[in-house]
Parts: structure tokens; C-alpha cells; sequence
């Protein structure tokens, strides 16, 4: 199975960077190799935060595996992360 996961942020502030992190170790933890992730600078493509309704960053949307997931913050919580994104469940 294979996730696609967007991960909206606001330019390269120290918020930003940490929740890429956050997000790079989760998914190579958790998800292998059975993962893209795809980061997206709501200032440098606005367009595409409106479409998705993105109204804080830095936002998770898991797109793939259905339904569709969104979290929001720095993604330091790994098991908020999991449990919000449906992830939890490739574990077992």
C-alpha cells in the first residue's frame, strides 16, 4: 500500500523545518518505503492551499490510502500524529 501524504507549510521558519522533520521520521519509521511525501510553501503556490481549504500551517493531508486525513501543528507528537492521519493502523 502506498501513502500520499502533503504537508502544507509557511516559508522556511523553524516551525516549518521542524514539522518536515517531524513528519520525514514518522513516515520512515512507521511507513518504509510506502510513502510520498510531497512538501508544499503555501507562499510560493497559494493556489493550491486554497484549493484544499489549508487554513493554518504546517498541515498533514494524507490523501492515500482513503479517506482522506488532515492534521495540524509541528508534528511532534508521534502518536497524535498516527492515530490523526489513520496511520495506526499499519503497525499491526
Amino acid at each position: 500500500m502506498k501513502y500520499v501524504i502533503k504537508l502544507y507549510i509557511t516559508g522556511q521558519t523553524p516551525r516549518s523545518l521542524r514539522a518536515i522533520e517531524n513528519l520525514r521520521r514518522i513516515c520512515d519509521t512507521e511507513l518504509d518505503d510506502q510513502y510520498e511525501l510531497v512538501v508544499i510553501d503555501v507562499l510560493e503556490r497559494p493556489q493550491l492551499a486554497e484549493d484544499e481549504k489549508i487554513l493554518a500551517t504546517p498541515t498533514v493531508v494524507k490523501e492515500l490510502p482513503p479517506p482522506i486525513r488532515r492534521i495540524i501543528g509541528d508534528l511532534s507528537d508521534t502518536e497524535r500524529v498516527l492515530l490523526g492521519l489513520d496511520l495506526w493502523s499499519s503497525q499491526v
